[in-house]
């Protein structure tokens, strides 16, 4: 089983207005940057500097219609 591995950047100015940055790493290997803002979350695959954008509205709908394994806070 792959071994992920996940850090993050918090800029030093507002968080309101500044994105968060996540970058996801499998096995030592990097998959790719997750951007998140007030507004959308963006995925920049590795060596890719144009991203997949997606609003939280759409990315709520998303979770609900297509994954199936639930967890519990």
């Amino acid at each position: 089983m792959a071994k992920h591995t996940v850090s993050f950047t918090v800029p030093k100015r507002a968080l309101g207005r500044a994105d968060v940055q996540f970058s996801i790493k499998q096995d030592k290997s990097v998959l790719g940057t997750l951007t998140v803002s007030n507004g959308s979350i963006v995925w920049f695959p590795k060596g890719r500097t144009n991203g997949l954008k997606i609003r939280w509205s759409k990315f709520d709908r998303m979770m609900r219609n297509e994954i199936t394994r639930i967890e519990k806070r």
